[in-house]
């Protein structure tokens, strides 16, 4: 949770209804707060929140620059916030772009309210936060890639284990009941996993999982 006990949530949401839909929900509930509401990439990163999020939830399918697109870019302008897609689309292809420009989470819209609030608690608490059905399918691309002939970056089986875990949208406190160890180790065993691949984030740990294919 934030120091502040609010969570400040940016939307970037291209249709208007949709967009005052998500505002009256956050404003709404307790324990957060409606930072921004950007109706397109362009303007999110033309007008700057002050103070920044903790949480930008992105649509992708955004007039001009794609919510894909604008994801690196919100990372620079925003480097400690949780960004979450929420969108339509659940094609493979999709959803690995948006893994790999750096999304901690990926919802799909018809998320119930509650659990959409849920998520985005958990996105800011270290979680990656999917649907179950792009959690379904995260879980099918790693079946499908082959695991390397020789082991890559030195991860135990351990560490390969808990990067699983996390891909899958473990927060620290499931991926440690999980494996039946503290949140503790579970965050000592990250960072070792952060300094073997040579990331600085979950997101980046993910993507470049993905792009190597080290889980088989």
């Amino acid at each position: 949770m934030t120091t502040e006990g609010v969570i400040r949530i940016a939307l970037v949401e291209d249709q208007r209804r949709t967009r005052e839909g998500l505002r009256a929900l956050i404003e709404g509930s307790a324990g957060f707060e409606c930072a921004a509401a950007w109706s397109s990439m362009e303007e999110a990163l033309a007008r700057k929140a002050d103070p920044p999020p903790h949480v930008v939830l992105t649509d992708i399918a955004l007039p001009g620059m794609s919510g894909i697109e604008g994801i690196p870019e919100l990372r620079r302008i925003y480097p400690q916030a949780a960004i979450v897609v929420l969108t339509v689309y659940e094609d493979n292809e999709r959803v690995f772009r948006a893994l790999c420009a750096g999304a901690n989470g990926y919802l799909l819209k018809g998320t119930p309210p509650s659990k959409l609030l849920e998520s985005l608690a958990d996105a800011v608490n270290g979680g990656a936060p999917m649907s179950p059905e792009i959690a379904r399918q995260v879980v099918e691309m790693f079946r499908r890639f082959k695991p390397p002939e020789t082991a890559q970056y030195d991860l135990t089986p351990h560490e390969l284990r808990l990067l699983k875990l996390l891909v899958e949208g473990h927060s620290y406190k499931t991926a440690a009941i999980e494996l039946h160890v503290t949140v503790n180790t579970i965050a000592f065993h990250i960072q070792n996993i952060y300094g073997k691949l040579q990331v600085h984030s979950k997101s980046e740990a993910v993507a470049r999982a993905l792009r190597e294919k080290l889980l088989g």
